[in-house]
């Protein structure tokens, strides 16, 4: 297998870090549709590389083969992939609904932020729980996706402990962003001050052409992607 490769592209958001083929979807401070359409639940959001080939095998394995051991070399590459003058208070996982994480056996996001909580003496906070299963995200149009997990999320008791707090928000991952919005303006209501998400891949549109900046394309994404 080889080895895992770093996302690449000339144009990116500054803000969710999305890639395009050229500038023309980025307004003049560099942001994408969704980003100045105010969609997107965070702040920031940063990731390793494009789900595809070998990072996509070894997402697999971790994932559906239950390869929990895989948790620490993905950890390294979600810590490749945050810029280093970030800061953070705390850490927390985008959670699986309680029937899908019984049926695997684990969430694998939660496993993944608690590597990097140990990577960085950050304390894991289990502040979201998701409330409601939702169906499968593949084959929605970018805003349908955004209406699915509206209502999905919110914060457990407790949660005003992050108020004025810097959150780092980690998922396997990210398609369009929508579950991880829904996550960060949930963690936003209970009075956090900033909201990143980390993943250690992406969903790469850049070959599937795109139909404008605030809707891109969601055909052939593939169905194990959350």
């Amino acid at each position: 297998m080889k080895e895992p490769q770093p996302i690449s592209a000339e144009f990116f958001c500054v803000s969710c870090r999305t890639p395009f083929l050229n500038p023309f979807p980025l307004d003049s401070e560099g942001r994408c549709g969704l980003c100045r359409s105010g969609l997107r639940g965070f702040d920031a959001a940063y990731c390793y590389g494009s789900y595809e080939g070998a990072l996509r095998e070894l997402i697999h394995l971790y994932k559906y083969g239950r390869v929990r051991t895989l948790a620490k070399p993905l950890g390294d590459l979600l810590a490749a992939a945050l810029p280093r003058e970030e800061r953070f208070d705390a850490i927390t996982a985008v959670p699986l609904h309680w029937r899908r994480e019984w049926q695997r056996g684990f969430n694998q996001s939660e496993l993944l932020a608690r590597t990097m909580a140990a990577r960085y003496g950050i304390p894991v906070v289990p502040a979201l729980r998701r409330v409601r299963a939702t169906k499968t995200q593949a084959g929605l149009s970018n805003t349908r996706r955004h209406q699915n997990v509206a209502t999905a999320f919110e914060c457990r008791r407790g949660a005003h402990a992050l108020a004025a707090k810097r959150i780092l928000l980690i998922d396997d991952v990210m398609t369009t962003g929508a579950t991880a919005a829904a996550c960060a303006r949930a963690l936003k209501r209970a009075g956090a001050a900033k909201v990143a998400l980390l993943t250690v891949a992406r969903v790469d549109r850049r070959m599937e052409g795109w139909r404008g900046a605030s809707a891109p394309s969601t055909e052939g994404v593939n169905r194990d992607v959350e």
